[in-house]
């Protein structure tokens, strides 16, 4: 029907919506549940929609423990004792028997450590003389493989007989440290929280605790040690096994009579021995000490040891190159000590040569001031030969020759370089400043005390690249012809790195971790 041309539709809708606006008007402000202002609701749509967020996982990255420990070739086998969380993650914590009596490898297990519980020791002694009833045990770790002290006591010993393969790569290196480090509570200067590493051998040593060098029976006693763990004998070849890519930190806890482990200790290990790749960081004691035997090193690096970075002693037949030795600002005592422990007239008469180090000491500790007054003490029936080094000392007087005895220790320098502070040299014994000197002989065979130099922190510039190198084959078979003095030769001479730490005392590479850290992967 339609009123007036207009269709009964449109009046009906018009009506519904008047009915509307009344019973709108009929509201009073107190009946609107949300006035807004004035009555009126705005809604402010974003220009960009917004992309909702996905919480960050605290886990990423982190380590997830192991299920459970591997099965070992030993009857005792590895004790499960739980998981340690620290800032990389959660681990599984594997403990060895005090005593290998078996032939073990310590596979690499993701999420996993293994815990040196106390002295564990590889095989049982079987004494000066090689015998059909030596255990020959060997303990073999893979590479990446992490172990750790658990007490202040515990440390690895390798008796005479036996042998420890301990080859890591340059990405994969095998770390021994302290449960402190997993926990993450290390710092710049954390040291002294484990024993170390202690290799035992059947070569010559001096200055025996038992026998004498001249009815060839002479045996020492390891430092400190509680029960005997005895090294020397008669067998200059011994072999004691492989050390390669390996990192020590935070080590030489006192076992006893203010004798302290260091990193890594050899007593009477034989040129069968190989050891090459090894680092040392933090140690309270020295960063590696060498008790007699026919030793020889290639790459060998050590930072922050609150003693010596390098001890020598006992009637040690010693050859070493390429090492970097760098201590903390204002710690540690001599950057090398080559000594007899007094006992001059014991032969062999102790022998080194050392070619291709580089060591550093900025400032100048009161440990140092104290006992080896110089940056690198010789005394005792010594003779060293030092070749194609870069000393860099220049608060401390740099070399310091004691004499005594009837023959007393000599130096023979070749190509290297030194600053040290305005006095240069110390003398002591029959010796005197002037006599060191002497024995120097700087401006001779590429030798310079007053040298100025210009490293990139450990790696050569342009005044150490333009010395002339020594050809360090004429001292012997193990020595490679070197092109260049000091331990890193340019930017692009890198062997120091992947396999090391980094600390503030030396950044060793940008593919390094730190040292207070642990490696995830």
């Amino acid at each position: 029907m339609e009123i007036k041309g207009t269709p009964v539709k449109l009046y009906k809708n018009l009506f519904i919506v008047s009915c509307s606006a009344l019973a709108l008007a009929g509201c009073g402000s107190d009946d609107i549940s949300s006035p807004g202002t004035g009555g009126n609701v705005t809604i402010n749509n974003p220009s960009t929609p917004t992309t909702p967020t996905t919480p960050t996982d605290p886990n990423a990255g982190k380590v997830t423990a192991a299920s459970g420990c591997p099965t070992i070739n030993d009857p005792q086998g590895l004790k499960d004792d739980g998981t340690i969380t620290g800032p990389t993650g959660t681990w599984r914590v594997c403990t060895l028997p005090a005593r290998i009596n078996k032939s073990v490898t310590l596979p690499k297990i993701s999420g996993l450590l293994y815990q040196l519980g106390g002295r564990v020791n590889v095989g049982t002694d079987g004494g000066f003389t090689k015998t059909s009833a030596d255990t020959n045990v060997t303990l073999t770790i893979e590479p990446g493989v992490i172990l750790f002290g658990g007490t202040g006591v515990s440390w690895l010993a390798v008796n005479r007989g036996n042998k420890i393969n301990a080859v890591g790569t340059a990405t994969k290196p095998i770390i021994f440290t302290s449960r402190d480090n997993v926990l993450g509570l290390n710092t710049e200067t954390s040291q002294g929280q484990w024993g170390g590493v202690v290799l035992m051998g059947r070569a010559k040593v001096t200055d025996c605790t038992t026998g004498s060098t001249a009815a060839n029976t002479c045996e020492r006693q390891t430092e400190g040690a509680a029960d005997p763990a005895l090294f020397g004998g008669n067998d200059n070849a011994d072999n004691s096994g492989q050390m390669s890519y390996v990192q020590i930190r935070y080590s030489g806890y006192v076992l006893g009579s203010d004798k302290e482990l260091q990193s890594l200790t050899t007593e009477g290990v034989g040129s069968g021995t190989v050891l090459d790749h090894i680092m040392s960081y933090n140690s309270s004691d020295d960063g590696a000490e060498f008790f007699g035997g026919n030793v020889n090193m290639k790459y060998y690096v050590a930072v922050g040891a609150d003693d010596d970075s390098l001890d020598a002693d006992t009637g040690i037949t010693g050859n070493f190159q390429y090492g970097l030795l760098i201590q903390r600002d204002g710690a540690g005592d001599a950057l090398m000590e080559i000594d007899s422990n007094g006992f001059e007239s014991d032969l062999p008469r102790q022998t080194l040569k050392i070619s291709n180090f580089t060591m550093i000491q900025r400032q100048v500790s009161s440990n140092s001031e104290a006992n080896d007054l110089a940056s690198i003490l010789i005394r005792g029936n010594s003779d060293v030969t030092l070749a194609n080094s870069v000393i860099y000392t220049p608060n401390n007087e740099c070399i310091r020759l004691n004499g005594s005895g009837a023959t007393p220790t000599t130096l023979t320098a070749r190509s290297v370089v030194m600053s040290c502070n305005a006095a240069k040299y110390l003398g002591s014994g029959s010796y005197n400043a002037a006599a060191t000197s002497t024995q120097f002989g700087s401006g001779a065979n590429n030798n310079n005390d007053a040298f100025t130099s210009t490293l990139s922190g450990f790696i050569n510039g342009a005044s150490e690249l333009a010395v002339a190198a020594f050809d360090a084959t004429g001292l012997g078979a193990f020595f490679a012809k070197p092109s260049n003095i000091g331990a890193v030769k340019d930017s692009n001479d890198t062997w120091y790195t992947g396999w090391t730490c980094n600390s503030s005392a030396a950044n060793l590479g940008s593919s390094n971790t730190s040292c207070t850290s642990l490696p995830t992967t």
